[in-house]
């Protein structure tokens, strides 16, 4: 029976899109947080196109029960990972009806709990996952409205795609009604579940803007969504077409997996991005929120065929949302940031030999090289016929999927451009064409000035001095004066330090972090203005200081600690791990080291995100302060659904198990940990 699964399954894969369009979806769902499971019922309307005798619905690791067809009862099967409809379906309207259940192991997560008063739940869904929560599609090229029912408990907000059309409330559940008007992809389909509090705004052209936050980050929501509502705007006249829905939301959601991710009409993002007016100016949104909201049109409006045409996605959004923060920040900021990628792709091309127009193609490629093959093309056939050209080309293919070609068709129509030469260098070959990037950067003066140090790069600092001191005294983009202190990282400190004292006196914040950065084992007469740096607005510039401060100077250290005793830092706690860190390593600061122990010990349990337990966890184990918690948060970490968190609890694991009298710590944990961790960990122990 299994091998007549896979026969259908297959067969119905390639048949399917063919033969039976689906049109509409209205599920009905019921979120367990305690079982951490769904249930629902699922009603989906189709137009077969001509016969078939199975369709196929992506489920994974699904149970079905009262599956009918236009209300009558019909044979299905599962394999596990869809759910196989075997009938005679002859041409017209149709529509399918099931229950199901589901225990989703990803795609679906449950964050923290109602215990402890933090619980989130949030879907992450790109590339084709959401058949772990939601029987959809994992073929982008199916296209589907979907409306969604979802029941939960009134202390929460939860939200999904589209339009609240409903929203009704009993005996402590609320029943939320959501409905789209226009198709996606089932990638883009999302639930959010939390208590945020929501502000709303309005944009330009009267689409409903709701930004939501934790209720204890409210006095971060100015910072953290500044420039949101002159993004949409620009971007609304930028792509020349209306946004394409009826609603835009923001979330930030804890633990996400990534920056961002632009479900159709709701964008969730990580909470890393909640900031407070400090925390902005290192760890601003504003390129996340823009790349995003771009992906509204390039991704969910129209989104690409196969994977080989994934720069049509990330490749606008990546340059869209460049173009929008040249609107706030000016033309500096965006040759500065084509340049920074330029550097970053050449640097790549070295091993990396995949290019664009390959769905194997690195993220650099599909993002920067995309973003960077857009500017050029933008540039070649002028800014006039590119957006009429994209206009065209979104109006003609909206809610469908694209290729390269249906995009270099518009551009035809506008222009006699050299496509075929064009796609061969940014598309079709791996590397990166200096000779055509950096007269198109040299068209910013910043510009000119930074390519000309560049070049300066393997020269001797005496012949470049004078040069150096000019540039770091004139107005020039700080991008600029930032690459002038990187080139003074191996010199001599008596040859530098005038030059780092000009970088200082700039006042920048940006220049004074490189300054920071570069100085890593500071001389005494350099720690007088090395210290000032200490009271930059920039929490990442006082964690560097702050460090290398305390490393140079033993003597100086109960200072520094003083100094920076009620420091705290972004959402992740950065600087107040790195000082319980330094104070528990200080022998002459305090008495109460056990209370600072247990605090940074704290800081690494599951009571927090990945990046404040990692950030932890490292100091612990680099400052060898390691006891039976500290193990135990460590095995918890391999358990985390952050592949980059799970792996560091791997390898330092695997790193502790060389000295016997861990290892036996370890084994004697093991016993009492839950049945994942218990795996984890005895996979480890027999390595």
């Amino acid at each position: 029976m299994k091998y007549l699964f896979l026969f259908l399954s297959a067969f119905a894969f390639a048949q399917q899109t063919k033969s039976v369009d689906f049109k509409t979806v209205n599920g009905q769902i019921n979120i367990n947080p305690n079982t951490k499971s769904v249930t629902g019922t699922v009603d989906y309307i189709f137009e077969v196109l001509q016969s078939i005798d199975t369709l196929k619905i992506d489920a994974q690791n699904m149970t079905f029960s009262e599956v009918e067809l236009n209300e009558k009862k019909i044979p299905f099967a599962t394999n596990g990972k869809e759910l196989l409809l075997i009938y005679p379906f002859r041409k017209g309207k149709n529509h399918i009806q099931f229950s199901y259940e589901a225990k989703p192991k990803q795609t679906m997560y449950f964050i923290g709990s109602e215990a402890t008063n933090n619980l989130q739940i949030w879907t992450q869904g790109q590339g084709k996952y959401t058949s772990h929560w939601f029987p959809s599609f994992d073929d982008v090229n199916e296209k589907v409205i979907f409306n969604m029912d979802i029941v939960f408990d009134s202390k929460y907000q939860v939200v999904s795609n589209g339009l609240l059309k409903n929203k009704v409330e009993n005996n402590g559940i609320t029943y939320w009604s959501y409905q789209m008007k226009k198709p996606m992809s089932s990638y883009l389909l999302m639930v959010a579940i939390g208590k945020f509090k929501k502000s709303l705004a309005k944009s330009k052209s009267g689409v409903p803007l709701e930004m939501y936050i934790d209720p204890k980050d409210v006095s971060k929501q100015e910072p953290t969504y500044r420039y949101s509502k002159q993004l949409f705007d620009y971007l609304e006249k930028e792509i020349g077409m209306k946004y394409p829905w009826k609603i835009y939301r923001q979330i930030p959601v804890s633990e996400f997996l990534y920056a961002g991710m632009e479900n159709t009409s709701t964008t969730l993002f990580t909470t890393r991005y909640v900031v407070d007016a400090l925390g902005f100016e290192d760890r601003s949104y504003t390129n996340v929120n823009a790349h995003e909201l771009a992906h509204q049109w390039f991704g969910d409006l129209i989104t690409a065929q196969s994977g080989k045409d994934h720069w049509l996605q990330e490749g606008f959004a990546t340059y869209y949302a460049l173009l929008a923060e040249k609107a706030i920040y000016g033309e500096d900021y965006f040759y500065s940031k084509l340049y920074e990628s330029s550097m970053q792709i050449k640097q790549a091309s070295k091993t990396d030999t995949i290019p664009v127009l390959n769905a194997k193609a690195s993220s650099l490629s599909f993002y920067q090289k995309g973003a960077w093959a857009l500017h050029v093309l933008r540039e070649g056939i002028g800014e006039k016929a590119f957006k009429k050209a994209v206009k065209n080309y979104l109006t003609k293919y909206a809610f469908q999927n694209v290729t390269t070609q249906n995009f270099f068709d518009e551009i035809k129509k506008v222009s006699d451009y050299d496509l075929d030469s064009f796609s061969k260098i940014w598309l079709e070959t791996p590397g990166f064409n200096s000779d055509i990037a950096n007269p198109l950067l040299a068209k910013n003066k910043a510009m000119q000035v930074q390519l000309e140090i560049a070049k300066l790069r393997n020269k001797p600092l005496a012949e470049k001095y004078t040069f150096f001191e000019k540039t770091l005294q004139s107005n020039v983009y700080f991008t600029v004066k930032e690459a002038i202190v990187g080139q003074l990282l191996k010199e001599k400190f008596e040859d530098k330090k005038q030059l780092l004292l000009l970088a200082l006196q700039t006042q920048n914040i940006q220049v004074r972090q490189a300054v920071a950065n570069t100085v890593q084992k500071i001389p005494e007469e350099f720690r007088s203005e090395y210290e000032t740096l200490l009271d930059d607005k920039s929490y990442q510039t006082q964690e560097i200081a702050l460090y290398y401060l305390w490393n140079s100077f033993e003597n100086k250290r109960t200072v520094y600690l003083e100094k920076s005793k009620d420091w705290v830092g972004f959402n992740d706690h950065n600087l107040r791990i790195l000082w319980l860190s330094l104070a528990i390593a200080t022998p002459e600061y305090a008495n109460n080291k056990e209370t600072y122990i247990q605090e940074l010990v704290n800081y690494s349990s599951p009571n927090y995100e990945a990046t404040t337990r990692q950030n932890a966890l490292e100091y612990l184990i680099d400052f060898y302060v390691i006891n039976e918690l500290v193990l135990r948060n460590l095995v918890n970490a391999t358990t985390h659904h952050m592949w980059q968190f799970s792996k560091f609890g791997r390898e330092n694991i695997r790193s502790l198990l060389k000295k016997p009298e861990i290892r036996t710590d370890f084994q004697t944990i093991l016993p009492s940990l839950n049945e994942k961790e218990q795996f984890q960990l005895d996979r480890l122990l027999k390595e």
